[in-house]
């Protein structure tokens, strides 16, 4: 069995992950900025005697992901697995967002993570038998306005992992990414219910697709479940996009010119209502 660090476990992806693998019998150092927000996945630790234990983390911030990973290391003599989980949502126009949102995301979302991958490197590399997961989204696949925050920050993370990946091969170690789409979150029901005084359409119409596709929640839990498979199995795949609409946004981004995803920006509500219609079978109201 592993040993495994989560981060960003207080709720949503990383809860389930951490849950999942402590289920599997994997031993897991489940980590969170502020350990006020780990009642829930401490009483499920309690309730089923998982193999689970918390551990404060802010991955911002350079001294607590140094002691945490230490403290990990020093209770459990190695580290196994990383799942780079934590993560924030911010969405905007590129003109009305501040500059000290995108410089937030970006430190939360990608330099964070590195911070965690660079904390595991070494170790992993000398055992030569280990896996990082990456959690990244559709988002850093297909960029799509009012994502520009966030897309660019897991864009980043993309094309990180896949550097990672390359060079962590020779040592026989494994890299995963998890691309979810829209994943039943406090995140993704925040963005669900955005409201805004925006120049701009596109969050609104965001919000609408969110709200459709919460018709039919997607558990966190799935997302879990992959990321427990890529742990317990022995496979080099390095992308795997998870929930119901993930496969559908990659082909139908594969399928269409770059000047038609700008164009497509343009177009009037009801084209909008039709297409989420046609693609992923939402029933969206604006």
């Amino acid at each position: 069995m592993a040993i495994a660090v989560v981060t960003g476990t207080s709720a949503g992806i990383g809860l389930a992950t951490a849950v999942t693998l402590g289920r599997a019998g994997h031993t897991v150092v489940a980590t969170m900025r502020n350990l006020n927000g780990g009642a829930e996945l401490q009483k499920i630790i309690s309730d089923e005697k998982l193999p689970v234990t918390l551990s404060r983390l802010d991955i911002d911030d350079d001294a607590s992901v140094k002691d945490a990973f230490e403290q990990a290391l020093a209770k459990h003599g190695r580290i196994d697995v990383l799942v780079n989980n934590a993560g924030i949502g911010v969405l905007g126009s590129v003109e009305e967002t501040p500059l000290a949102a995108f410089r937030e995301t970006m430190e939360t979302n990608f330099f964070g993570a590195l911070r965690c991958i660079k904390a595991v490197m070494p170790g992993m590399r000398e055992r030569r038998h280990e896996c990082i997961v990456n959690v990244t989204s559709i988002a850093g696949r297909v960029a799509m306005t009012p994502y520009g925050p966030y897309a660019a920050s897991k864009w980043a993370f993309e094309a990180l992992s896949e550097c990672l990946a390359q060079e962590m091969k020779a040592f026989n170690v494994r890299v995963a990414i998890i691309e979810p789409g829209i994943i039943a979150t406090a995140m993704v029901r925040k963005i669900a219910t955005a409201k805004g005084d925006s120049r701009y359409p596109h969050l609104s119409r965001v919000a609408a697709r969110f709200r459709a596709a919460l018709a039919s929640p997607v558990s966190p839990y799935v997302v879990g479940e992959q990321i427990r498979e890529i742990v317990n199995g022995d496979s080099w795949r390095l992308r795997y996009p998870v929930g119901r609409d993930a496969v559908p946004s990659l082909q139908w981004r594969a399928g269409i010119s770059d000047e038609d995803l700008v164009a497509i920006q343009a177009e009037t509500d009801a084209e909008f209502v039709a297409r989420m219609k046609a693609i992923y079978g939402f029933e969206v109201t604006l």
